[in-house]
């Protein structure tokens, strides 16, 4: 029997508050909804778990971040990004009259851009933080074109090069040193970056994504993989306390 009294889907938000910059928003986040085939586990309660660790972690150590760090959880991701688009488009911003976004910053054919309306929280925008491509380790970040965070995220990425700071007898290959300013779609980073806002998903380990488990009913909970799990989750809560502490807000594009 299907649950039809109330049809809507809901986000699910939470946030550490800031300090001194409480006012300026971090966010880091990924869809909770999942494919019917499975119970999906890797697409994306793996990366809903990453963010909600990451917080943990953040919070577990008595940090006082300066920005307040802000967690979603979407919804109707699979139905075409439903649960982030609101989100944005009620806190943030909207192009035209907001029924039709340009995912992915480019390929607009003849179309004429659309006018773009501020709201409250988007001149107080740094970033957001996105995981939806399964149980993989983190490798690196896809820049969605913004040259301007390289040198921010490569600074942060070397505290991965040479990991002597964790048990050498409990071994986790913590290495992420790739950068691209590809665009890579299908996820919740394209609502903000629709609307000039910073937006990235993580370049992550493959780990039979496309093979077995995306959208199939191979989408259990025994596909995941702890390791992966906890170095996404020590890599996310690193760089979004670090976006929580940066002086400035992240750079964004042209």
């Amino acid at each position: 029997e299907y649950q039809d009294a109330d049809p809507n889907g809901y986000n699910t938000l939470a946030e550490i508050p800031g300090t001194d910059k409480a006012d300026e928003l971090v966010m880091l986040g990924g869809h909770l909804d999942s494919w019917h085939g499975g119970t999906g586990a890797t697409d994306n309660a793996a990366g809903c778990a990453v963010m909600m660790e990451a917080v943990r972690i953040i919070q577990s150590l008595g940090l006082k971040p300066r920005r307040t760090i802000r967690i979603g959880l979407w919804t109707g991701e699979e139905q075409g990004l439903l649960g982030s688009r609101a989100y944005v488009k009620q806190h943030l911003g909207y192009l035209g009259d907001g029924s039709t976004p340009s995912f992915g910053g480019g390929g607009g054919g003849n179309a004429a851009p659309q006018p773009l309306t501020k709201l409250a929280e988007y001149d107080k925008f740094s970033a957001y933080f996105n995981i939806d491509n399964g149980t993989g380790k983190i490798r690196g970040v896809y820049m969605q074109g913004n040259e301007g965070v390289r040198p921010i995220f490569r600074n942060w990425l070397s505290s991965f090069k040479d990991p002597k700071w964790y048990d050498p007898s409990k071994p986790l290959d913590m290495s992420a040193n790739t950068l691209t300013l590809s665009n890579t779609g299908g996820t919740d980073h394209l609502s903000f970056d629709a609307i000039g806002l910073p937006g990235f998903q993580f370049i992550q380990d493959a780990v039979e994504y496309d093979t077995r488990t995306h959208h199939s009913n191979q989408d259990v909970y025994d596909r995941i993989q702890a390791d992966d799990m906890k170095q996404m989750a020590i890599i996310l809560a690193t760089f979004v306390y670090q976006a929580a502490m940066m002086d400035d807000k992240m750079p964004r594009k042209r």
